[in-house]
C-alpha cells in the first residue's frame, strides 16, 4: 500500500485526498469520484448560482411561497431541524439572510436599525417543514446551507470511499476532516489545530484514527474596526457576531455533527458551550476569547 495525496480546490476552499491504494490507477479511479461528489453538492447548495436547490428555495422564499424539495435536502433540512431544537435556536438555517447586512469586504458595521430589520427576516420558527414541503410563513427570507453542506460533503467523500474498498486515508475540506481508517501500522492521524492568532503554529495536535474533526473560529472571516473583532458566525437572536470564543474545535462520527455541534458551542459561547458538548457527550477544544483553552 502506498500513500497517496490529490489537492483541489471547492466550496471556496483548500482541498485534500491523502489515501493509502495499491496502485496509482486506483488512487485516480477514487479521488475523481470523490472530487465529483464534492463538486456535485458544491454546485446543488450553492447560493452563487441561479439553478441551485438554494437558489430555487430563495426564489419561493423571497414570497413567501412553498416548494417541495428532493430526498437529500430533506435529509439536511431535518438535521437541521434537530440542531435548531437542540440549540435552542441558534443553528438557524434562515440566518442566511444576514449575509445581505454584514459585508467582511467592506468592513462595514450596520446600524442598529439595520440589524432590527434584518431580524424581522431571520427564524427558523417562522418557517413550516413537514417533509418534503417547505413553507415560508413570510415573504422575504433566506436559508443557506453553507453551515453544514461541506461538512455533509467530507462525510459523502468518505462514505465513497469505504465502498470503494479504501481502509485508510483522511479527507480534508477546507479544514473540516474526517479519517477513514488510521494509517496501515495503526497509528492514527495527527490533526493539528489552528491557533486562532498564530496562523501557522497550532495549538495542540490531535490524533484521529476514525470520525471526523471539524473547527469553528473568528478567524477566517473577519474584520477588525475601533478595536473589535467581527467574525462571520453571526447570533441568529442578535443578529450580531458571535464574540465569546476565538474557535472551537469538535470531534464526532460525522463531520456534519461535528461541525453544526461546534458552531452551537462557538455562538453558545466559553460556559454554556462547554456544558453543551459535555452533555452531547463529544470531544471537543475550545479557545475563549481571552485565549483560555478548554478541553
Amino acid at each position: 500500500m502506498e500513500l497517496f495525496t490529490y489537492a483541489f480546490k471547492a466550496m471556496g476552499s483548500p482541498c485534500e485526498f491523502q489515501l493509502y491504494c495499491r496502485s496509482q490507477t486506483e488512487f485516480n479511479e477514487c479521488y475523481l469520484a470523490a472530487e465529483n461528489e464534492v463538486i456535485r453538492l458544491e454546485k446543488k447548495y450553492s447560493r452563487y448560482l441561479n439553478d441551485s436547490v438554494t437558489a430555487m428555495i430563495n426564489s419561493v422564499a423571497k414570497d413567501g411561497g412553498s416548494i417541495v424539495v428532493d430526498d437529500e435536502t430533506s435529509g439536511i433540512i431535518d438535521f437541521a431541524d434537530q440542531c435548531y431544537q437542540l440549540s435552542e435556536g441558534l443553528f438557524d438555517l434562515s440566518s442566511g439572510y444576514f449575509r445581505n447586512l454584514w459585508n467582511f469586504k467592506s468592513r462595514t458595521v450596520p446600524s442598529s436599525a439595520k440589524i432590527m430589520e434584518a431580524l424581522g427576516f431571520v427564524g427558523w420558527s417562522k418557517i413550516t417543514w413537514n417533509r418534503p414541503t417547505l413553507s415560508f410563513n413570510q415573504g422575504g427570507m433566506e436559508l443557506d446551507f453553507g453551515g453544514c453542506v461541506k461538512e455533509y460533503a467530507v462525510d459523502a467523500a468518505a462514505s465513497l470511499f469505504k465502498t470503494m474498498g479504501i481502509t485508510s486515508g483522511i479527507i480534508d475540506l477546507g479544514g473540516d476532516i474526517a479519517a477513514i481508517g488510521p494509517h496501515p501500522d495503526g497509528a492514527p492521524w495527527l490533526i493539528g489545530i489552528r491557533h486562532p492568532r498564530q496562523k501557522d503554529e497550532p495549538v495542540a495536535m490531535i490524533p484521529l484514527a476514525s470520525g471526523a474533526l471539524t473547527s469553528s473560529g473568528d478567524y477566517e472571516r473577519y474584520f477588525i474596526k475601533d478595536g473589535h473583532r467581527y467574525c462571520h458566525i453571526i447570533n441568529p437572536e442578535t443578529g450580531m457576531p458571535a464574540n465569546q470564543c476565538q474557535s472551537v474545535s469538535v470531534m464526532a462520527d460525522q463531520a456534519i455533527v461535528a461541525g453544526a455541534a461546534s458552531t452551537i458551542a462557538f455562538l453558545m459561547g466559553s460556559n454554556k458551550g462547554q456544558a453543551w458538548l459535555k452533555e452531547m457527550g463529544l470531544s471537543y477544544l475550545m479557545i475563549d476569547s481571552k485565549g483560555n483553552i478548554d478541553t
